[in-house]
């Protein structure tokens, strides 16, 4: 517990305050948090909600990040305090914007709340798209015309679930899925329900429970200069939809 030790004790001293008033803070006596504060004793988990709520940090990154090499002021604190990410600007002072790359994209999952994981993605910067904590997500499959398997979009952070509209297009990152971008189709109490722009496929429900990032669309970035729309391929599509209705009214029948 020597890094949780090290950070409380960079924390305090960044906050400006004495044992006593962290003590305090935490509800714990201030010979109990002297102990924690220097390894000497491995504190409980009823002191490790306690200093994360006193701090605002939770208590991944207090376990896990060394917080004495990234400057505390220049973290950004994303979804009610599960992430915590350097604002990396260039000389302009203009936010950068990771990208993940296709061979990335198995292991964001378990790598978007390491900071570190984090910095080594490559990085861009669109002054021109404003203010925002953005990233590239790469996009696969032919769901969302006409953005291919060449295509990355580029979405900004949302941090309230409150933030999202219907019919607008979202990088939703899931437990179970992944990454996966979608149309906002409605919201309900405790789900969502998206659809592709591909009519060829189905609107479907993903659990709030199950969402871990939402990322508005802002930008694309793509490779292919195909023409993305032809009278050939909406009666393919249509085809596609009619023979598939067909086939459940036979099924239902």
């Amino acid at each position: 517990m020597s890094l949780f030790s090290d950070n409380i004790k960079v924390l305090r001293n960044k906050k400006g305050v004495t044992q006593q008033v962290v003590a305090d803070g935490c509800s714990v006596p201030r010979d109990r948090y002297v102990k924690y504060e220097g390894g000497i004793n491995l504190p409980p988990p009823e002191f490790l909600l306690g200093v994360s709520r006193y701090f605002h940090i939770s208590i991944d990154i207090l376990l896990s990040v060394d917080l004495r090499k990234i400057p505390v002021d220049d973290l950004l604190k994303l979804g009610d305090n599960r992430i915590l990410l350097p604002i990396i600007v260039d000389k302009s002072g203009n936010n950068f914007i990771e990208i993940v790359p296709h061979k990335a994209r198995a292991g964001y999952l378990s790598g978007y709340a390491d900071p570190e994981f984090i910095e080594n993605l490559q990085q861009i910067a669109l002054p021109f798209l404003g203010a925002g904590k953005m990233r590239a997500f790469p996009i696969g499959g032919d769901s969302m015309p006409p953005h291919t398997d060449k295509s990355f979009i580029v979405g900004r952070y949302i941090e309230n679930l409150g933030e999202i509209k219907k019919d607008k297009t979202y990088i939703i990152i899931t437990q179970s899925e992944g990454i996966t971008y979608k149309r906002l189709n409605s919201k309900n109490d405790d789900s969502i329900t998206v659809e592709p722009d591909n009519i060829i496929y189905s609107p479907y429900d993903i659990k709030l429970s199950d969402v871990l990032e939402i990322w508005e669309y802002v930008a694309h970035i793509g490779q292919d200069d195909n023409k993305p729309f032809t009278e050939t391929a909406s009666m393919d599509n249509l085809l596609l939809q009619m023979s598939r209705d067909i086939s459940q009214l036979k099924n239902r029948l």
